[in-house]
Order: structure tokens, then sequence, then C-alpha cells
């Protein structure tokens, strides 16, 4: 039972990691064309000043 708690304490610490690199990028004015969360296949996206925010099936992994 507690190893269910495994994977949306990792997916919430991927997705804080992945938007340090988000950001950091933005900081130094490199050009971000998407910023996604998972692994592929990709559910959905949105599109947002011109960055695609995607949101992918598997949690894990950004």
């Amino acid at each position: 039972m507690q190893a269910l708690y495994i994977v949306p304490i990792l997916a919430v610490l991927i997705l804080v990691h992945e938007l340090g690199h988000f950001l950091a990028a933005r900081l130094f004015g490199i050009r971000v064309l998407e910023f996604g969360i998972g692994l592929p296949p990709r559910l959905f996206g949105i599109r947002r000043g011109g960055v695609l925010y995607s949101f992918n099936a598997i949690p894990l992994g950004g």
C-alpha cells in the first residue's frame, strides 16, 4: 500500500524539477518551445505565449 504513495510524490518532485529547467531557460533568454509533464503519448496540450504545455499519459518523467 505504501508503494502507491510513491507515484504521486515522484510526479510532483519531477514537476518541480522540470519547472526549474523551464524557469532557468526563460531567465537566460532561451526560447522554450514545449514544457511537457510525463512521458508520451500526449494526452492534450495548451499553447500559451508561444510555449506548448503538454500533459502526457505516464506521469513520470518530463
